[in-house]
């Protein structure tokens, strides 16, 4: 992505955090939707995977070691006030469908990743926090352009993204869903895609 570009979706994701209007009062884009009863679109795009990026602990996290695996993937931020909904949602998620192999990929985007240590430790996050940052070009091109945060996929065990929200899912225009319903959404949709074979 051109230096030009990137600064602008950094500009506009900084102006939602500084008038404090989350993601999910933008329009999401328009995506294929998958079919009724079918749980990825048939021309479902592959995820790029061909990451490595460090955790909260300095650690090198491979991306494409989570392959052959359902993974919700999950761009955020410590400031972003919708992530803070989904979080305790991710957690949950987790606790219930690991053993079924379902993994929570969550990278930290347009922040300053000392933040995300502490964050994660207050919110009792149990899955990875990467720091998204020193790839943030790569990233764009790979799942982009983000427009806001959060921005989550849903990628099946194939490898294909199945499900793509920006902000929480369950908007009506501007009027933020509640916590229940978020939970509701993102558990059909892990369920069914765990459910692929």
């Amino acid at each position: 992505m051109h230096s030009v570009a990137r600064s602008g979706v950094i500009a506009a994701l900084a102006i939602v955090a500084v008038t404090g209007i989350g993601a999910q009062a933008q329009k999401p884009q328009p995506s294929a939707k998958p079919a009724a009863g079918a749980t990825c679109a048939a021309d479902a795009k592959p995820a790029n995977l061909d990451f490595m990026l460090k955790d909260v602990n300095g650690k090198d996290v491979r991306l494409s070691d989570y392959k052959g695996k359902v993974v919700l993937l999950d761009f955020w931020a410590t400031w972003c006030v919708p992530c803070k909904v989904e979080i305790p949602i991710f957690i949950d998620l987790y606790n219930r469908y690991k053993n079924q192999g379902f993994e929570v990929v969550s990278i930290v985007l347009l922040d300053r990743f000392d933040n995300a240590k502490p964050y994660a430790a207050k919110m009792q996050m149990n899955y990875p926090v990467l720091d998204g940052d020193p790839a943030q070009e790569k990233i764009d091109d790979a799942y982009g352009p983000l427009f806001g945060l959060p921005m989550s996929f849903l990628i099946g065990r194939d490898g294909r993204i199945c499900q793509k929200h920006l902000g929480l899912p369950g908007m009506q225009g501007t009027k933020e869903p509640d916590a229940k319903t978020v939970q509701q959404i993102f558990e059909t949709e892990v369920k069914a895609v765990l459910a692929r074979k």
